[in-house]
């Protein structure tokens, strides 16, 4: 006798009961780009929906999405003034230190995460500090020391290091502990890899490398399994509290490896080229916006990830039923 496995998905009640993949409001987390001395939001044409904010348009786009139940955002700055060595990444009254004091004030039981690299204070749009001979790795972690110590001193839940730089978990630990601040997350980018994905985002963040060359010699090589899961462990060893892979729709074989590797909670970055390949997508009438962001949450969520992070956040948020 043959099953009819039909019968386990004719009713949508029955769907919904059985759905081994669930999504609910505190699986997103709400990337944004603040941008220093800005008197208004300013949209990213090659990112539709998204815009850098002011404080004051962050804070009030985020207090409608916690009523929808956002619980966590990550920080990005974009600052008014850049320098070849990044100084203003760590200023005490930079655009995400000022930032997060300003979500911590008016949210307390927000989560708040800030990115922390240099390639969007840098004149030259690299992630490192730069010599005649190249990125200097070890000069850059003494940076991104300053820069995690002065968001934790500015009230960050947790500091996502994002340069892919050896080392650099282990580096923000201790640096983190030494100045007591040992209940600050540390969320690294585990396995970000080199992707042709970025370019949106580097339109947002005025991160452009122009004449420096791309990111090839320090972030994972598209090519590669194993040495994903290297940098993976060396995080773990280091010291990591989540870790982020990144991107993830094209990279879910990385992500469900990883999960069968670790039990640390994975967050999965659906990147801004996957985001707008997916708001062109519904343009051209595909489908529905909220149809494709839907499958496509679910197929990351699906692969082990815990949470992800999206620019679609709020408009996924806004259509989850109460």
């Amino acid at each position: 006798m043959f099953q009819r496995l039909h019968r386990l998905r004719r009713h949508p009640t029955l769907r919904s009961m059985l759905a081994e993949t669930t999504l609910s409001p505190s699986d997103f987390v709400l990337p944004l780009f603040i941008k220093e001395e800005a008197s208004r939001s300013v949209p990213i044409p090659s990112m539709p929906g998204v815009v850098q904010h002011t404080i004051e348009t962050a804070l009030k786009e985020v207090e409608g999405l916690i009523k929808r139940g956002l619980s966590s955002v990550l920080l990005f700055g974009v600052p008014a003034r850049k320098d070849p060595q990044a100084m203003g990444a760590w200023h005490p009254n930079g655009v995400v230190q000022t930032a997060i004091r300003s979500f911590k004030t008016q949210f307390p039981d927000l989560m708040v995460w800030a990115d922390c690299c240099l390639c969007e204070y840098t004149t030259h749009g690299q992630c490192g500090i730069m010599t005649t001979q190249g990125l200097d790795n070890d000069a850059t972690l003494e940076a991104l020391k300053k820069i995690a110590y002065s968001y934790a001193h500015a009230g960050a839940d947790g500091i996502a290091p994002s340069g892919m730089m050896d080392g650099a978990t282990h580096a923000i630990r201790q640096a983190l502990d030494h100045a007591h601040f040992y209940h600050t997350l540390l969320i690294p980018y585990a396995a970000k890899y080199a992707s042709t994905l970025y370019g949106p985002f580097r339109d947002a963040a005025g991160s452009a490398t122009g004449s420096t060359g791309g990111r090839f010699h320090h972030q994972v090589n598209p090519t590669q399994r194993k040495e994903a899961f290297r940098e993976v462990a060396a995080d773990v060893d280091e010291g990591a509290d989540l870790l982020i892979m990144k991107p993830a729709m094209l990279y879910l074989d990385i992500i469900r490896e990883v999960r069968q590797r670790v039990d640390l909670p994975l967050v999965a970055y659906q990147v801004s080229g996957e985001y707008s390949m997916l708001k062109w997508a519904a343009q051209q009438g595909m489908a529905t916006e909220s149809a494709l962001f839907m499958e496509a949450f679910q197929c990351i969520k699906r692969s082990g990830a815990d949470l992800i992070i999206s620019y679609a956040t709020g408009d996924i948020l806004r259509n989850f039923p109460k």
